[in-house]
């Protein structure tokens, strides 16, 4: 009962905190309804007709398939590049000749532009759902990468030593002593990653007419709809912040609790 008690007050914290974050989502709609008083419909339609066009759309079966797609590429893509980006840092962290290796090929792979990955994408793999996913990956990988190899890198070796000399192990003290300061490194570079994964797959079902929200965005594009072309923009930033906020952000809160525990009662960060 203790544990049920303790989550649902985390999670009423957690709630009651994202007033401050609606109240700035707040003031970009004023902003936003600013524009249109300013520009009209034409150039940039009101928040309240994006919203309408939003409502259209939801109940469009053929949307709700293209928006799947997209989320599906776009999280595959994230996948990805955390696994095999955080895998290599962690790796590179730990030995100074890996970081010596894999730095300079990191680094020529996020010089590359994204454009120039969808261009060599299309030639590999056709105009299909595989450009877009090996876009993200390779534009995202980069940012875990360097998450995991600074977070490691930077962890207090004195602990470490400790805990070898009580007879810890490898897979103990990565686990007890590096994991909870590696959080603080990795969910930075994870919640940069997951926007990025959007705007890329985007991008690359736009240029490459593989469907998805891109082609849906292309074809309202092609039209001059600039309703829809909003109501898809509005659309994606919802994907993206639920992403954030409703997976990413909540795990790594209930991860660093260890951090309100030498704060006074009610301060929060």
């Amino acid at each position: 009962m203790s544990t049920v008690l303790a989550f649902a007050g985390w999670a009423g914290r957690y709630l009651w905190s994202g007033w401050a974050g609606a109240a700035g989502l707040f003031c970009l709609a004023a902003a936003w309804q600013a524009g249109h008083e300013l520009y009209g419909s034409f150039i940039l339609p009101s928040p309240l007709e994006t919203g309408r066009e939003v409502a259209h759309l939801v109940h469009n079966p053929a949307f709700r398939h293209a928006a799947a797609e997209t989320a599906l590429r776009a999280g595959l893509g994230f996948l990805l590049s955390v696994l095999i980006g955080t895998a290599a840092g962690i790796a590179a962290g730990y030995s100074f000749a890996a970081m010596r290796l894999m730095r300079p090929i990191v680094t020529v792979i996020l010089g590359v532009p994204p454009i120039a990955w969808i261009v060599l994408a299309l030639i590999w793999f056709g105009a299909n759902g595989g450009t877009a996913v090996l876009t993200v990956v390779v534009a995202s990988l980069p940012i875990s990468f360097a998450g995991g190899l600074e977070g490691v890198a930077t962890r207090d070796r004195t602990l470490d030593a400790m805990a070898r000399s009580f007879g810890a192990g490898s897979w103990m003290r990565l686990r007890t002593v590096t994991a909870p300061h590696l959080v603080s490194y990795l969910f930075p570079a994870w919640t940069t990653t997951a926007g990025s994964a959007w705007k890329v797959t985007v991008m690359a079902e736009l240029l490459s007419n593989a469907g998805g929200l891109g082609g849906d965005l292309a074809s309202a594009r092609a039209l001059f709809d600039i309703p829809r072309v909003t109501a898809i923009v509005l659309v994606v930033l919802g994907f993206a912040l639920f992403r954030e906020y409703a997976l990413l952000q909540p795990v790594r809160d209930r991860l660093e609790q260890w951090r309100h525990a030498g704060l006074p009662w009610g301060v929060k960060r």
